[in-house]
């Protein structure tokens, strides 16, 4: 069971790392010079094309489906929709890999933990956009 935990905080950390990781590069960048705000346009869209997709995704543990749905709604409406891919990154990679975890019997209890564990941090994050959770 030691062995799990140890999975999972090692999971957790990874995800948060990769959250918080900052690209330098941008993608478009061709199509905004030629085209003004064109690729800007796209850029937001394709998020808000994904979402709905991505949501109908459950994880199958209540604290971990409340904390996705939570955190969507934060990235949805209130973070700025330059960032948004970067959150929404991070959203897809929570669902699958807790979706994965979940299958799993004998790691599905660990997520209870990891998903309150993953709320108290993003209720720390996420201050900075105005989300509360």
């Amino acid at each position: 069971m030691s062995k799990s935990i140890l999975l999972m905080a090692a999971l957790l950390c990874s995800l948060l790392l990769l959250g918080c990781y900052k690209s330098d590069t941008t993608t478009n960048r061709d199509d905004t010079n030629k085209n003004g705000s064109a690729a800007t346009a796209h850029a937001s869209a394709s998020p808000a094309a994904s979402a709905p997709a991505n949501s109908a995704q459950k994880i199958g543990v209540p604290e971990c489906d409340a904390f996705i749905t939570a955190y969507e709604a934060c990235v949805n409406d209130k973070v700025p929709a330059t960032a948004r891919p970067q959150f929404n990154t991070s959203l897809a990679q929570w669902r699958k890999s807790w979706h994965d975890l979940a299958a799993n019997p004998q790691t599905k209890p660990t997520l209870v933990q990891v998903c309150k564990t993953s709320l108290e941090q993003a209720r720390t994050s996420m201050k900075a956009y105005g989300c509360t959770f």
